[in-house]
Parts: structure tokens; sequence; C-alpha cells
């Protein structure tokens, strides 16, 4: 027989849009002789649909839309996710369709707690899965926590003489190395039960979050026999003889650097086109970050989708202008420059007339900083209002945990492409991309980080040297460890208790931060959870 597998890119809430991608996948898997099509979990309905799940109008809409799928579905069995509401309980859900009937199907057990799911908020939980048999061989169906946590959690009992294969419908968020774990946990089940393991993964961008595809078959000797590619829509088949899967295509698996490239680009490309964006504009400054962001931008969307924009002071060097002009020019995107000295001049001398703030007391602190950000700020949006085209923040993590970052000036948009990449990781990034194509002038890479909000100003005047603060950050951060163990570590306490104080002081801010892609297992956006209001001191 032949199984197919449609690693899908859906939209959370697009019913009718999804069904037609199931129902295309479902038709090309029949011509080419497939028996069976697996979908990804709530492929329905798109994945997370979070409180759309509140409405019975939604819920009653994917029953409308899958009664129509059932009446579609002849000459091949089409195994698909989606919201099921039945007897008062709501279940995430998986119908099992064979010749315009549902012949078996399964509700999600085992309910992710993970914050950016919270299926116990939406779902009630399901009982014991179904099996179903298809020209002699017998499969058994869970859904992506159903497998991926049974290890850990109580979960229903799959016996190995019941099934040959089990189809894992999943929609198994992307981090760094996510599919490392993935392998492991699926030899495990195998080296416990002798049975195959057939997986769908969800691919695409959902706001914050991205699906990074990867889906892939191992036999019942843990051996990978299929891997599909990654970050890409795909529809693939499994050959089986004898109840063994024919070896087939193994796409090479993503170096780090290169899967979270890839993974910025598809969470900025699906952002901007599944809401409709027409483009988006960055300010330019000349630095790494929004050199980065710039590269992302271009490979994501296209050059006549990105707009650049130079806002230079006093304290602009004329390099930053010269790399900034340069790499505009070599991805040929349409580049702004607004000399913004003019209005940085008149605030402050409104601050003197009306605030009586002298320009002594301005210019010896934050303030000329912060106003200089705010404007560049105010006028990126200005053009956002009149182009449609929504404003990328180039911040990066290291600075939006420790407040290096200006609310309502560089933190200004509407989505923030590095807000999960360290500084470390940017200058990784860079390096990575410039190997494809050097686009990216090699003395943005090799300068001193600096705001250039004052003169001969370097972020390590007033900050850690980065690979020490983004070492501590990790640390605290996603690995959750005390002051005392990063300080066992060799950090010194003076720099650990200095960057974790600044942590703490900067909630604030990151809570009014836009969204931002994750690539970590704890980023700021859907992960991290602390209270802005907080004296605990560890």
């Amino acid at each position: 027989m032949k199984i197919a597998i449609a690693q899908m890119n859906c939209v959370v809430g697009d019913i009718v849009g999804n069904a037609r991608k199931i129902i295309i996948a479902m038709e090309n898997a029949r011509d080419a002789g497939a028996d069976l099509v697996v979908t990804p979990e709530l492929a329905l309905s798109g994945y997370p649909p979070a409180d759309l799940l509140l409405r019975e109008t939604f819920y009653q809409a994917c029953s409308e839309v899958l009664n129509d799928l059932v009446q579609k579905t002849v000459g091949i069995t089409l195994v698909v996710g989606h919201p099921d509401f039945q007897n008062g309980k709501l279940y995430n859900s998986v119908s099992v369709i064979q010749d315009r009937q549902i012949v078996a199907f399964h509700h999600k057990y085992i309910l992710n707690r993970a914050p950016f799911f919270n299926e116990y908020y939406y779902f009630d939980k399901g009982g014991n899965p179904s099996l179903f048999e298809i020209s002699g061989v017998r499969f058994g169906i869970l859904i992506c926590a159903d497998f991926w946590q049974a290890h850990t959690v109580e979960s229903p009992v799959i016996m190995a003489s019941d099934i040959d294969y089990l189809l894992v419908l999943s929609a198994s968020a992307y981090h760094i190395d996510k599919q490392v774990s993935r392998y492991q946990l699926t030899q495990q089940f195998i080296s416990n039960t002798g049975v195959g393991v057939v997986h769908a993964n969800l691919v695409g961008g959902q706001d914050e979050l991205i699906f990074d595809g990867a889906s892939f078959v191992m036999d019942k000797n843990g051996v990978l026999t299929h891997q599909f590619a990654e970050f890409q829509e795909a529809l693939g088949y499994v050959d089986i003889e004898d109840n063994v899967p024919i070896n087939g295509y193994i796409e090479p698996q993503l170096p780090t650097t290169a899967s979270i490239y890839q993974a910025l680009c598809m969470g900025l490309r699906d952002y901007i086109n599944k809401n409709r964006f027409p483009g988006v504009l960055i300010g330019l400054s000349g630095g790494i970050d929004s050199a980065l962001a710039l590269a992302v931008a271009v490979d994501a969307l296209g050059a006549d989708k990105v707009q650049t924009v130079m806002m230079p002071t006093q304290y602009t060097s004329s390099i930053s202008l010269e790399d900034a002009n340069a790499m505009a020019e070599a991805l040929g995107v349409k580049h702004y420059h607004s000399l913004i000295k003019p209005l940085l001049d008149h605030f402050s001398l409104m601050l003197e007339n009306d605030f009586h703030i002298s320009a002594e007391d301005t210019y010896t602190s934050t303030v000329p900083e912060n106003l200089q950000a705010r404007i560049r700020g105010t006028l990126l949006m200005a053009l956002s209002n009149h182009t449609g085209a929504i404003v990328l923040t180039t911040g990066n993590k290291s600075e939006l945990a420790v407040g290096y970052c200006t609310l309502y000036g560089d933190m200004a948009g509407g989505f923030a492409v590095l807000k999960d990449i360290s500084k470390t990781m940017v200058y990784q990034l860079c390096k990575y991309r410039n190997q494809i194509d050097a686009v990216i002038p090699q003395r943005i890479i090799e300068r001193a980080p600096t705001a250039e909000l004052r003169y001969n100003q370097t972020d390590q005047d007033s900050l850690p040297p980065y690979e020490v603060l983004d070492a501590i950050m990790e640390a605290y951060i996603e690995q959750n460890l005390s002051p005392e163990e990063i300080i066992e570590r060799g950090y010194s306490e003076e720099n650990v208790y200095r960057v974790i104080h600044l942590i703490k002081i900067n909630e604030y801010k990151r809570f009014q931060a836009p969204p931002g892609i994750r690539v970590t297992q704890c980023d700021f956006g859907t992960t991290w959870r602390h209270p802005i209001t907080n004296r605990f001191e560890q």
C-alpha cells in the first residue's frame, strides 16, 4: 500500500481555505495511487485556534466544512484533524474518512499544557484511540502530545499486537534542535512496542510560533526511512510492502544556524502574507541588527516588499551611512534618507523653554538618546500609516532582556523579527547569510556594536560583553538556573546579579513589545510568564 503525508501550511480560521488544501492533497494522492492520506493536527481549523474555540460559530463552521469534506472523500482514506463538539464537550480530534463515511475517530487524550497552546483551557480530555485497517495493515492514531508526552504522563495503552503502524498527527512547534528530541522519543517508543511510526507535522508561521514540518517515518526497528524537508509544504509518499516501509528520500537536516535563519524567514513571510500586509518598513542604522533584519526581510518577502529608512543625527558616523547605503543598494530595496537633527534640536528647545529642563541637564542624561529613538519610531509609524506596510523592529533578545531599548522608539513597530535572537546569535546568522551571498558589509560585522546615540558610544559602555551577557541570560531565562548556579559556572557575582536585576526591572518594557518569532525553548513572547510587579530577588 501507499501512504501519503500532507505536510500542510494552514491558516488559523480559514476553514474553507484549509479544506481546499486538504482536498487538493487528497486528489493528488489518489492520482498517485495512494491508499491513505494523513494531515497534521487540526489541519481543518489551523493551529492553535486559541480563543476562537470559545465561539460556538467557529466549531460549528468546522463541523459543516468537515461534513462537506466527508462527501468528497472517495477512492482514498483521509485522516484529518479538526475540532469536534460532542455531547456538550469540545475535543481536539481526528476523523478517519472512507467512501463518504467517518469510520473511526480519536479524541486527543494528553492535552498540551504549554502556555502558547494551553489546551486544557479549551478542550476536554479524550479516551482510548480508535484503530482502523486498510488492505490488511492495521493503524493506530495519536495526536501530538498523546505521543510526545506519553513517556511522562499516563496515556492510552497501545498494544503492539493490535497495530502495525502508528499515525501521529502533530502541530509540533519549532525550537532549536527540536528534531533531535523527536527522533529520540520516537525511537524510545519503537523500542518499547516494535511498532513503526508515521509522523505528519504542521508547517508554517502562526503569530510567534513556527511549525517546521520535517515529517518523518521510522520502521519497527527505529530506522529512519523517510524525512521531509523543513520549513516547506510537501506531499510525500511512503510505500509499504509486506508490512515494511520501502526506504524513501531522506532530506538532509539543516545545520542549526541555517534552520534558525529559515525559521525567521518563514515566520516573517507567513506573518506578513497571512495578515495581508503589503510589505515592511525597516529603520536601517548601519548596525548589525538592522542589517540582519533587512537580509531576512528580503529573503522572506522579496526586495519589492521592503523599504528602509536611514535617519541620522550628528552622532551617526559616516561609516554607518556608507554601510547602510551599500546594503540597501546590494539588496535592491527602496531606501529613504531623513536627517532628524532639526527635530531633535526642536524637541530639546521645547524641553528647555516649556519644562525648564536645561540643555546641560538634557545632554548628560538619557533624554536625548531616547528622543532620537522616539523621533525615528514616530517617522516610521507615519510611513506605515501612509503605505500600509508594517514596521519591523530590529532589537534582539539580549537588548530586550536587559532593557537596552526605548519604549515607543526602537521598540515601536508591528513585528519583532529578532525578538528571540541573542546578540551572539545575530553575529552567527550574519556570517551564515554572507556565506550564501555577501550582502552584509563585513565592516558591520567587525565593528564594535553601538547605538550611536551619543559621541563615541559603544554598547559595552552600559552592558557586560555580549558573550557574558548572553550566557547569563540563557542560563537564567532558558535553563531556569539560580544566580548561585550561574556564578558556579565561572561568571562574576557582579555581572550575574547586574544582568538578573536588569532582566527583572525591564519586564514592563517586554510586556509592551511587539510579537516576534520564537526559536528558543523560552522566548519572551509565548513562554516567559513573569509578573511585572515582582519583588522576588532570585
